[in-house]
């Protein structure tokens, strides 16, 4: 496969022409509703031959079919790469042999919805994360989701369903109702016995943690909640995987409640949020600069091995009015959304070469300018191929149902995705 960033004048008939592929098949591989494409946007072409355009070289064809010379060199033995002649026909090379897992959320619906869209995801995924089980200070799961369709569904699809166990209270993500369950040895027993009921009378394969601003205090308390945890569900053969916040050192106070090395001692899978370094409440830029992301990477299998990590990725951005004032909250906008806007408004996309990131401008109809950073098929390509050269387990994904619709085809050219 190789991936096309729209030239000005370019029309998808044009592109279309160029690598032999129809404008139905470019619109259908890209999610696009609507053909009114601009400068900037990456399109992924679904080609495995490639024909030799003027002013062509090797190195922007390796570029842009995310390969490196070697492979393309050994996939064409007996061409002559060294002299590129318009016309000649590459072969890009299947690079697909890198076996990974795929854990991807997912946000119950109705039961209608659940089976429709777990079908359609259900192909590229190892594990799928249902969202989301709360718990009381005394340990309780207080509230029930309608998942039993989405769990069947899972499953008949030969992916692993995990039940997500959050700390969201009405008011969000609650480091207070944490710790009160943590420091209390009765409660936080009768929390573990409460999630492995759970898992066991729904039909669940296993366990997704997600407490979210864990305090620094309660470090080590919770690292031992997950191993008693891990030893009830290991015990009765269920899988025990956590969400974790990015990291760069441990130097972080609000993050010195997550001991990378204990808990990746611990759980079968670590899933890093690796997202929202710039954030809803935070001035417009990268959501998941790949600066940051692999400083966490590094960090991270300093002391978890390679093949527990799970690097989280976004399937969404953010839309920031600008000039930006402190204390707005910025919208979420999934990737698929942020394309569209930025058709719908005819802004080029620009391409943050230090972050790997795409990003544009835009005026609305009451004259507001808007700066919109999401992710596309050549930031989803620098991340998957950071996998890779670091040997992580998978990747992953919040949440499936926002859409991404290249992205099964990135997840074959990169991986050859393990299922049950």
């Amino acid at each position: 496969m190789f991936i096309h960033t729209v030239q000005p004048g370019d029309t998808l008939f044009s592109i279309s022409n160029r690598y032999d592929s129809s404008v139905d098949q470019l619109r259908s591989v890209n999610g696009l509703a609507e053909t009114n494409i601009v400068p900037g946007q990456s399109l992924l072409i679904p080609l495995y031959v490639y024909t030799v355009q003027p002013g062509d070289t090797l190195t922007s064809i390796a570029g842009r079919a995310y390969v490196s010379l070697e492979q393309l060199r050994t996939a064409n033995p007996s061409l002559n790469l060294n002299v590129l002649q318009p016309g000649m026909k590459i072969r890009i090379p299947d690079i697909s042999n890198y076996l990974a897992g795929t854990l991807g959320y997912y946000v119950v619906r109705t039961a209608e919805l659940d089976r429709t869209l777990i079908n359609q995801f259900a192909p590229y995924q190892s594990y799928i994360s249902i969202f989301e089980y709360h718990f009381a200070a005394n340990g309780d799961i207080v509230n029930n989701l309608n998942d039993l369709v989405a769990i069947e569904t899972t499953w008949r699809n030969r992916v692993t369903p995990l039940v997500t166990i959050t700390n969201l209270t009405p008011e969000g993500f609650s480091p207070e109702l944490a710790h009160e369950v943590l420091n209390n040895p009765a409660a936080r027993t009768n929390l573990v016995n409460n999630i492995l009921y759970l898992v066991s009378r729904k039909g669940y394969g296993g366990v997704n943690i997600d407490f979210e601003r864990v305090m620094g205090e309660d470090r080590d308390l919770f690292t031992g909640f997950l191993r008693q945890l891990r030893d009830r569900l290991r015990t009765a053969g269920y899988v025990l995987t956590i969400a974790v916040p990015a990291k760069t050192s441990d130097d972080i106070p609000w993050l010195k409640g997550y001991d990378y090395g204990g808990i990746g001692a611990v759980v079968d899978y670590m899933f890093i949020m690796a997202y929202d370094w710039h954030h809803s409440g935070s001035e417009p830029g990268p959501v998941a600069p790949i600066t940051e992301v692999r400083s966490t990477i590094q960090f991270a299998i300093r002391s978890v091995p390679r093949r527990k990590v799970i690097l989280g990725v976004p399937l969404y951005g953010y839309n920031w009015l600008i000039p930006y004032r402190p204390g707005t909250v910025a919208p979420a906008i999934s990737n698929q959304r942020a394309i569209e806007t930025a058709m719908r408004y005819q802004s080029p996309i620009q391409y943050s070469e230090e972050y790997e990131s795409p990003f544009f401008q835009y005026k609305d109809e009451q004259g507001q300018t808007h700066e919109v950073w999401f992710e596309d098929v050549r930031s989803m390509s620098a991340k998957m191929i950071l996998i890779r050269e670091y040997g992580l387990q998978a990747i992953g994904a919040w949440q499936l149902a926002l859409g991404f619709t290249p992205g099964p085809w990135l997840l074959r050219k990169f991986f050859t995705i393990k299922k049950i």
